[in-house]
């Protein structure tokens, strides 16, 4: 029967005699099972060399077939549970089904759904036939990501302190901090990603129309009303839940009336821009309540309670006063802006005891003129500076949010991490990169998830691992930008300390078979499609989860090469913990080559 719906599929391709390799392309194709052209081309032309011709017959067709889609691995899983290695039986699919895929209620019905699903011969529908049983291995039901995980599968009515929120740095910049371009995809790309809080830096422009772009730089400026524009264009395209646009504002009061109005006219009924019921909030509201809203993060003048009261009343011209300190000596932007001095071993080894924040001189004042249109579009994402965990516990606001520059909250971390998780189990806390971070660089996102710090913003622009984290953390429940935390980072009283883990969480054993390879990419460096692969697993994670396992080299093979070997790793905190596979190709001289990765949550892999 194979060989009868495989001839069905191929003969009329040939009856001129022979076919070239676009033809082989299209006939491939046609059989729908997903192809990499390089390596088709390389085993095409070690077909044709042999004939010394620039084209193939039918036969040379079915080997060329057989060589990409015939994997051993897949024959040898295949004639295990398949008696006369030629079907499988709906019996003998559901025992594979149990024992290798982990599918404790596989039954007839599930047999045949994957029957009539996958088997490609329609005259052997009762039953699967190897191609039927290629096609399924390669499908999305056998991902290593989870099934149930791709929906939107948590409880989405907590308040939006309780999750990790997908967060873009200087959204509008696709290159580096200095001199590179602004530019709207910045936004339209962040959000198609499932991205929830967008940054836009704001400052006053030509003709009383505010700019966007990275101040006292040589970035290049595009308009604020454009930038709302592309928001109220795609803000909802990959998820429904709601979107934060954190201000960075720069403008004078009467541009600021300039931008409140193009988020109000621009945004319509998406902008948020009055309390749920007018009600003040004991607790901030839920994602399912702000669905399909966009909400303003910038500083506010007043109280929530004032903004309610002025409801309906005209503000056109109105400004009000914030005075905040200028660069305090502890603050982010100092600490970020300037070299830290070389320490000497004793004072090293003291800081490591016991943590003296420097003596403060007297903090000089400045007064933000913010203008109260605006003021008043800011419900439940008030800025608010963040002076220490005690200040915040005695007086700060459910809606009033921190931003934490990346240094001091590395020390903040590092010294006082379970008051951070309080902090964080009461207020949404955005942590940014550096200032010096010039070319756009990030840093590892985790420390800070660690201690449920909700909003870890990074340079979606810059590739690297720690995009590679947020990408594959964010897969998670249906990818729609919002994670609930573990229970033990949403307790305000939490004992849970990332440095010391006990007892909050259950420790998984983790067994990763690491079988094989398949039409690798081919590494920049090599004209043939040969490689020397390896892979690497990582688990990012709480410390004492950090772990780097390393495969060993396959030589000359980036087609199909094969590993068989066997990972263990016993997960302290899974809740928190990230898998990354990683495939690098070894090149003697020059280092290795990385060809490809993987990353996401440890709780979302598949078994099977």
């Amino acid at each position: 029967l194979s060989c009868t719906w495989f001839l069905s599929i191929i003969q009329n391709e040939f009856r001129s005699g022979k076919i070239d390799l676009d033809s082989t392309m299209k006939l491939l194709d046609k059989l729908q099972i997903p192809f990499d052209y390089v390596h088709v081309k390389h085993v095409f032309k070690k077909t044709v060399d042999k004939r010394k011709a620039p084209t193939i017959n039918i036969e040379d067709f079915r080997a060329i077939y057989r060589t990409l889609v015939h994997r051993p691995e897949f024959h040898e899983l295949f004639c295990t549970y398949s008696p006369n290695h030629r079907v499988l039986t709906a019996a003998e699919l559901i025992t594979f089904l149990k024992k290798e895929q982990f599918d404790t209620e596989a039954n007839e019905t599930t047999a045949f759904e994957i029957i009539s699903k996958y088997e490609p011969i329609e005259e052997g529908m009762r039953e699967m036939s190897f191609e039927g049983f290629i096609r399924y291995l390669n499908s999305e039901d056998c991902l290593i990501f989870r099934k149930d995980h791709k929906i939107v599968y948590q409880d989405m009515n907590r308040p939006l302190c309780e999750y990790f929120i997908s967060s873009s740095h200087n959204t509008y910049l696709i290159s580096d901090q200095l001199i590179g371009p602004s530019h709207l995809w910045g936004y339209a790309s962040a959000l198609l990603k499932g991205c929830r809080c967008l940054e836009i830096d704001c400052w006053d422009g030509s003709h009383n129309e505010p700019v966007v772009y990275h101040g006292h730089t040589l970035t290049s400026k595009i308009s604020f009303s454009s930038v709302i524009q592309v928001i109220d264009k795609y803000a909802f395209a990959a998820s429904e839940y709601p979107v934060v646009l954190s201000l960075e504002n720069h403008c004078s009061p009467k541009q600021q009336e300039v931008m409140a109005d193009y988020l109000e006219n621009i945004l319509g009924h998406k902008l948020l821009s009055s309390a749920i019921n007018d009600e003040v909030p004991t607790e901030l509201p839920s994602p399912e309540a702000l669905k399909f809203k966009i909400l303003i993060k910038n500083k506010k003048v007043g109280t929530l309670e004032e903004t309610i009261l002025r409801k309906g009343k005209d503000s056109h011209g109105e400004t009000g006063e914030i005075v905040e300190e200028v660069n305090p000596s502890d603050e982010d932007e100092a600490d970020e802006r300037t070299p830290l001095s070389p320490m000497s071993e004793t004072s090293k080894r003291k800081s490591e005891c016991e943590y003296t924040p420097p003596p403060r001189k007297k903090p000089k004042m400045k007064k933000i003129k913010i203008a109260i249109e605006l003021s008043d579009l800011v419900i439940y994402t008030k800025s608010q500076k963040f002076e220490s965990f005690e200040q915040s516990r005695e007086s700060q606001k459910c809606y009033e949010n921190n931003s934490i520059g990346e240094t001091r909250a590395r020390k903040l971390v590092k010294h006082s991490a379970q008051e951070f998780i309080g902090h964080t189990a009461r207020f949404i806390t955005r942590i940014y990169p550096k200032g010096t971070r010039t070319n756009s660089s990030n840093y590892n996102p985790q420390e800070f998830w660690n201690v449920g710090c909700q909003m870890v913003a990074l340079n979606f622009q810059t590739p690297g691992v720690p995009m590679e984290l947020q990408n594959g953390k964010f897969l998670d429940n249906g990818g729609c930008g919002y994670i609930l935390k573990p229970e033990f980072l949403r307790k305000v009283n939490s004992t849970f300390n990332p440095h010391k883990v006990s007892g909050e969480s259950t420790p998984l054993a983790l067994s990763i078979r690491l079988i094989s390879g398949h039409q690798l990419p081919r590494g920049t460096l090599l004209k043939s499609n040969k490689a020397e692969p390896f892979v690497q697993i990582e688990i990012y994670g709480v410390p004492e989860d950090q772990a780097k396992r390393q495969s060993s080299v396959v030589k000359s093979d980036a087609l199909s090469p094969r590993w068989n070997e066997t990972f263990t790793f016993t997960v302290q905190v899974p809740e928190l913990a990230l898998i990354r596979f990683s495939v690098e190709d070894q090149i003697a001289l020059t280092g290795n080559e990385f060809l490809g990765q993987y990353t996401l949550p440890v709780r979302s892999l598949s078994k099977g």
